[in-house]
């Protein structure tokens, strides 16, 4: 381990870590959702992206309230970091047991309130966690412990689709094609009782609170702050709201392109796989990232950036395989991923040059999925956008943030906001499906379905533009701006 990590309270550290595997097991689980709810309340594409509305425009409400709150009176200087992270755990178990009355009274909106509820919590969790990581050690490391917390992140979201699959769907010969609300209660109970065991470990844990002046610096002195200042920011606030609702748009769909006729016409039941293997690209490609935090030589960190992905893939098909789901047609994924290596490598630790090079990257999976005539092949090319998608949150974060000195937390707040963008462009991709109900011979000689994948590859062609462009920027404000890969959101 790098000697720099000495002085990382790793002990706090792991414990921390389990709020970001709930992020992920949560945002894994909407994915099950969405055609569960599409079947059971009979609603068309853009209805069930919804599921994905309320989620992640309750990160935006969320954030925006602790923003207006903290202008008064700081939350985290009032209350400090943990009894804030366990309010914002405790806010969304109460969401998670909403699922009950929800499933009793079989009311997609009030499944939505719960949902929302949840996602209340989580932006409490995001703005606390975030910064918690980077000061638990040193501040040459804070961009490690956050590829490290990411990585768990990935795993919540890839096992999270699993499980909550067998719990719906049940394993092998015994799984059931009739869906009932009721089987969702049990995992949602469960999932709200781990959030308060949680909250309350963080209370009597020995996680201790940073030093409170900090914030207090970061509020205050500087009430002329303008966004638009910094072209940096602005353009990075645009390029946040465009990466995560890609990273979701691409997912949120998968089940409704599978189950057309032209991919097969894969059903609910069988779908679990599948998004596994997408939540499953983005812990590759973390990580991937993650290898950077040991002190090897170079020999062996090459060695190890082919080791830890076939590790993590490896993982993958375990845990299908434990659930019984028949993984065969992923043995061919390998080839995305030795890609995927390979730009990772060229792109090295600049946050601009990866960036742009990811989002061509994903720019051209998206366009080879849309035109190649086998489909079996061509669900992969969509799926690994994931690939790609994986540690571009700290690219743009540490780019969108260069420069801004005591401004920082502000802008950091604005950049958590536009998680919206999860919430929002699912619903413009979502309605460009439901085209196929009122012209089912679609367009171009592929479906409406498998068209509104144009939605990410407009996505992934603004991020490139955004990392070629914002070096350009910081360049003339005397900013050269070079970051280690890691992350998550």
């Amino acid at each position: 381990m790098n000697s720099e990590n000495s002085n990382t309270k790793w002990g706090q550290f792991i414990s921390l870590v389990s709020v970001f595997f709930f992020w992920g097991f949560v945002g894994s689980a909407n994915d099950i959702l969405i055609p569960v709810f599409k079947k059971v309340f009979t609603l068309s594409q853009v209805q069930s992206q919804l599921v994905a509305w309320a989620f992640y425009a309750a990160y935006f409400v969320g954030s925006i309230i602790f923003f207006l709150i903290s202008l008064k009176s700081d939350v985290l200087q009032k209350f400090g970091y943990k009894k804030t992270l366990a309010a914002g755990l405790t806010l969304s178990a109460f969401g998670s047991f909403l699922f009950v009355p929800a499933a009793t009274m079989e009311s997609f909106t009030f499944f939505l309130t719960a949902l929302f509820t949840v996602g209340l919590g989580f932006s409490i969790q995001q703005i606390v966690a975030n910064p918690l990581a980077i000061k638990m050690g040193s501040p040459a490391t804070g961009a490690h412990r956050l590829t490290l917390a990411g990585g768990v992140n990935s795993f919540g979201t890839t096992i999270g689709a699993i499980l909550l699959g067998i719990a719906l769907f049940g394993m092998g010969n015994n799984k059931k094609t009739a869906l009932s609300l009721e089987d969702i209660k049990f995992p949602f109970i469960i999932l709200g009782c781990a959030f308060i065991a949680v909250a309350l470990f963080m209370l009597f844990s020995k996680i201790e609170d940073p030093v409170k002046q900090e914030e207090a610096k970061i509020e205050h002195g500087h009430k002329n702050f303008s966004i638009l200042d910094y072209p940096q920011l602005y353009l990075g606030m645009l390029a946040i709201f465009i990466y995560v609702g890609t990273e979701v748009t691409i997912i949120s769909n998968l089940p409704a392109l599978l189950k057309t006729n032209e991919f097969g016409n894969i059903l609910e039941e069988a779908i679990p796989p599948f998004i596994a293997l997408y939540w499953g690209s983005l812990m590759i490609g973390r990580w991937n990232g993650g290898v950077n935090v040991f002190d090897t030589s170079k020999t062996t960190n090459m060695l190890l950036k082919f080791i830890v992905p076939a590790i993590a893939f490896g993982v993958i098909i375990f845990t299908n395989i434990f659930a019984e789901h028949e993984v065969s047609a992923f043995y061919i994924y390998p080839i995305w991923i030795l890609f995927f290596i390979l730009m990772s490598f060229i792109g090295g630790k600049n946050a601009g040059k990866t960036l742009m090079l990811f989002g061509f990257s994903g720019l051209a999976m998206m366009f080879i999925g849309l035109v190649y005539p086998d489909r079996e092949i061509a669900k992969f090319f969509f799926i690994s956008g994931g690939l790609f998608l994986s540690i571009m949150w700290p690219s743009i974060f540490d780019l969108a943030i260069a420069g801004l000195g005591k401004n920082t937390g502000k802008a950091s707040s604005f950049l958590i906001m536009m998680i919206l963008g999860g919430g929002v462009i699912p619903l413009i991709q979502g309605r460009i499906c439901d085209f196929d109900l009122t012209s089912p011979e679609g367009i171009f000689g592929i479906s409406w379905t498998h068209f509104s994948y144009i939605i990410p590859l407009l996505g992934f062609a603004y991020l490139a533009f955004y990392g070629f462009y914002c070096p350009k920027i910081l360049r003339k404000q005397g900013i050269t701006h070079i970051e280690t890969e890691g992350g998550s959101h």
